[in-house]
């Protein structure tokens, strides 16, 4: 059986918090700019810094609330924290994750940009990006 991250998704929704967060215009344009690719290499690398190990710094309060679409992300999908991860994602709190397991994360991240901008996201920077 293979993970679908949209059925996930459909379950986050049932969540009155979960399903308040959405992308604002900062984080839209920043999308826009740097492309998905690049924001899911960003997710890629705050995802085996902040949640991969086993007990993480600070752990419940590592993830900001803004700043950066990943962390809008991370809250909306419930991989904002390790107890988060358990409850909404069933992976253990105090093993180290997997790459696997940090695939599924970003995945579930990726199809929630996705879905929240409506696929209105390039995947590359925006044509005439100075960066």
């Amino acid at each position: 059986m293979s993970f679908d991250p949209h059925e996930l998704l459909f379950r986050l929704k049932q969540s009155t918090f979960r399903a308040r967060f959405h992308l604002d215009l900062q984080s839209r344009a920043y999308l826009q700019e740097k492309g998905l690719d690049t924001v899911m290499a960003h997710a890629a690398d705050f995802i085996r810094d902040r949640l991969a190990p086993a007990h993480p710094l600070n752990d419940g309060k590592q993830t900001p609330m803004r700043g950066h679409p990943v962390f809008i992300a991370q809250h909306a999908t419930g991989s904002c924290c390790r107890s988060c991860l358990q409850k909404w994602q069933h992976m253990s709190k105090h093993q180290p994750l997997t790459e696997d397991q940090q695939a599924t994360i970003i995945a579930v991240i990726r199809a929630w940009i996705e879905q929240d901008t409506q696929g209105n996201v390039p995947d590359s920077p925006a044509q005439g990006s100075l960066f």
